[in-house]
């Protein structure tokens, strides 16, 4: 995940610092990059019913649409590195903005396999953005780490709300349909390429970290790291995806379920500000992880009680969104140096995301077998245990132990 260029000083590639109103318009860029990460994906759970309805889909099948981004964030996290230390991280970044332009497009294209085509490919550009991002921040606001990862957790946590409020009224307000709806965050996206591009002034020659470390996965914290990132994460997409079909088939209308989806990445802001904020205060955050899993299992709770359906949604979304933000500074705060937090950023995202990604997909398979929503948000509710587990553990004043160095890849 490194790309090398001087984290300690906070200074451009170019070994400048960079101006005032460059600084404040990286951050926006910034921002707007992140903004982009969530929305194409989550936007999909609020018309998923309408998508089954229109293309046949079984609960099984639409979970394996839901599912493919978040595999896509595992599987494909580990080649963003080696992609940044080619072209440099900024160059990277614009390819990560025209892929997801490419996939809103792909998916407007009316037939099945499109429509999977172009979730995967929105997949391939997010696993990238997921990497790099932080990889930008560590590099380029090594003394504001905690304050950047706050704006960059809630700029998320924004982007998922965007997409669950946005897009039913564009597909039946605006009469645009569910595939046209889909498909115009690829505007959203190009916007971010139009934003980003002053960023191309500031590459200098592609340097990367130059070597890697070993021995990181054979450690107990960097796998605690990874099963909470892991665990949270399933929690969130699993939401996101199956939330609105909760509320459908509870008598909620698509556009009220939306709305109520879109309560859960909203209250997420303050989770996804607070978290990081609170968390790189302290050295130890065990308490602050075990309050936040204790939110979580309070707010899915009363997503079984129909008629709290409101106040879960707040709940679960302030939990979801620092659940977040303390997996994001965890992956800093416990590496002694950048190499090693690069190091632990990919694990953790490899590993957890692909372990993410079975969430949507579960949780469509086991409605499908008992024909109810209980039994899968009770398995949820369950997964909490080991996810505060992990948080504890993962909250201990320790660091990784400084690993070997090996040629980059």
């Amino acid at each position: 995940m490194g790309t090398g260029a001087t984290s300690d000083t906070g200074r451009s590639p170019s070994g400048r610092r960079p101006g005032l109103g460059v600084a404040w318009w990286t951050t926006g860029a910034i921002v707007l990059v992140a903004l982009n990460l969530r929305a194409p994906v989550v936007g999909v759970g609020p018309l998923l019913n309408e998508i089954r309805a229109d293309q046949g889909l079984s609960a099984t099948a639409a979970g394996i649409l839901t599912a493919l981004p978040v595999l896509c964030f595992g599987l494909l996290a580990p080649i963003a590195p080696r992609l940044a230390r080619r072209i440099g991280i900024e160059r990277a970044l614009l390819a990560v903005l025209v892929l997801l332009t490419a996939g809103g497009v792909v998916r407007v294209v009316p037939t099945v396999w499109t429509l999977y085509l172009g979730t995967v490919l929105i997949g391939m550009a997010i696993a990238s953005g997921n990497v790099l991002l932080p990889a930008l921040i560590k590099r380029d606001y090594a003394h504001r780490t905690g304050f950047m990862t706050a704006v960059y957790s809630a700029a998320i946590s924004f982007s998922g709300a965007l997409g669950a409020a946005v897009t039913v009224p564009l597909a039946e307000a605006a009469g645009l349909g569910w595939r046209l709806a889909l498909g115009a965050w690829a505007l959203w996206a190009l916007l971010g390429i139009l934003c980003w591009l002053p960023q191309l002034r500031r590459v200098g020659r592609p340097t990367g970290p130059g070597t890697r470390i070993r021995g990181v996965a054979r450690q107990a914290l960097a796998w605690q790291v990874t099963v909470y990132m892991g665990l949270q994460s399933l929690g969130f997409y699993s939401a996101s995806s199956w939330f609105a079909t909760i509320f459908i088939d509870r008598g909620w209308s698509a556009t009220a379920a939306g709305a109520l989806v879109s309560v859960v990445s909203v209250t997420g802001l303050v989770g996804s500000i607070s978290a990081p904020l609170l968390g790189a205060r302290s050295r130890d955050q065990r308490w602050l992880s075990l309050v936040i899993t204790l939110m979580g299992v309070v707010g899915l709770g009363m997503v079984l009680v129909p008629g709290l359906e409101i106040v879960a949604c707040i709940v679960a979304g302030i939990s979801f969104g620092a659940a977040l933000g303390l997996a994001l500074i965890y992956m800093g705060i416990r590496s002694p140096d950048a190499a090693h937090a690069a190091q632990l950023s990919g694990m953790a995202q490899c590993i957890g995301y692909a372990l993410a990604a079975a969430g949507p997909f579960a949780v469509g398979a086991l409605h499908d077998l008992t024909d109810s929503w209980t039994v899968p948000l009770v398995v949820l509710l369950i997964l909490y245990v080991p996810q505060g587990v992990a948080g504890w553990l993962a909250g201990r004043d320790r660091e990784l132990r400084r690993g070997d160095l090996a040629p980059a890849a």
